[in-house]
């Protein structure tokens, strides 16, 4: 599965089967770890965000995302979150991949994650611009202990461009 089908689910509470709201983003760890989901509603001037941890999770799929009860949602600080995917100071979405000897493999479109390994972070879909996209197709760079999110850029080891793949539409996760 990617971060980009979990965006815009609906979060339900499976206690009174009352839907909570909609996710807005995912948060991640420096680890490549997902450590929660966070929801719509963060005021303009608000420095906090509601989330629900990974933990607090009951199970999700390609309509919505499952919740124990309301508790599971709480309100999480700006400084809190090290990571997001899609919005914010910090995100993955459309940062460069760089390898350490220079060179740039493309911008972040997505994160794929497996279902069944709970919040591990398998790889990175990447871009090398639209007119590439068309002609060869996005490519895949699965994720290795040596890769780290800077500020600017995630870099990789060097010779990851051998580790490219095609993207496939169903990769397993």
């Amino acid at each position: 599965m990617k971060f980009q089908e979990l965006i815009g689910l609906a979060v339900f509470d499976v206690e009174e089967g009352k839907e909570i709201g909609k996710v807005s983003d995912v948060l991640i760890s420096g680890d490549w770890e997902i450590q929660a989901l966070e929801l719509e509603g963060k005021g303009f001037f608000s420095s906090s965000a509601k989330s629900v941890a990974w933990e607090d999770i009951v199970a999700y799929g390609e309509d919505a995302v499952m919740i124990r009860n309301q508790q599971a949602v709480r309100k999480t600080g700006a400084d809190d979150i090290q990571y997001t995917y899609h919005l914010g100071k910090n995100k993955l979405k459309d940062l460069n991949v760089l390898t350490e000897d220079g060179i740039l493999l493309g911008k972040v479109t997505d994160v794929y994650f497996d279902q069944e390994m709970g919040n591990t972070i398998l790889g990175l879909e990447i871009s090398d611009g639209f007119v590439s996209d068309l002609m060869e197709g996005r490519k895949w760079l699965p994720l290795t202990q040596d890769m780290s999110i800077g500020k600017n850029a995630i870099m990789v080891p060097p010779m990851s461009e051998e580790r490219l793949e095609k993207t496939i539409h169903s990769v397993n996760g």
